[in-house]
């Protein structure tokens, strides 16, 4: 049950993080933003996402090395 829950979760980090990525990409290719303000802001909140993502890794091998 914990492992799927984790699972569940990295999955929605994994696609936080690419709808992230694609959202500063696009916003760095409209050009609009002078300044490069909005694509630090999307930038940071990607690694943001890929930490989150990182984390829960770890924890569903932790899991699964215990479970053992």
């Amino acid at each position: 049950v914990m492992n799927i829950l984790l699972i569940i979760l990295l999955l929605l980090a994994m696609a936080a993080t690419a709808y992230v990525l694609v959202r500063g990409v696009m916003a760095m290719a409209s050009g609009k933003d002078l300044t490069g303000e909005q694509q630090q802001n999307w930038m940071r909140k990607r690694v943001l996402y890929q930490a989150v993502a990182i984390v829960l890794v770890v924890l569903i091998l932790l899991v699964a090395g215990n479970s053992r």
